[in-house]
């Protein structure tokens, strides 16, 4: 069985397991952490802002309005599930340059 960073629910939506590293230069998603996808965050971890920040890019790059990123766990932690609805993009969008 392969551990992936990724699957989707009995709706079709995407969830994805995401490791966040804020505070960093740019937001990009370097590579797997585990059996999660780390993301670097150019937002600071006060205040809801790497959250904020996190929902934001993944809305851009999905090409969903941002009502449709739902943060499920992890609002306090590096390690966050995230669902994303309606989206036609596959999982592999967040490495594009």
């Amino acid at each position: 069985m392969t551990v992936t960073w990724f699957r989707y629910d009995a709706e079709n939506n995407l969830i994805v397991t995401l490791h966040i590293q804020p505070g960093t230069k740019n937001t990009e998603a370097i590579g797997l952490h585990g059996d999660a996808l780390k993301i670097k965050l150019a937002a600071p971890p006060t205040d809801g802002k790497a959250n904020a920040a996190l929902l934001k890019f993944l809305a851009l790059r999905f090409e969903v309005p941002i009502t449709c990123v739902i943060l499920k766990q992890g609002g306090k932690s590096r390690r966050k599930v995230v669902l994303i609805r309606q989206s036609e993009m596959k999982p592999e969008i967040l490495f594009k340059v």
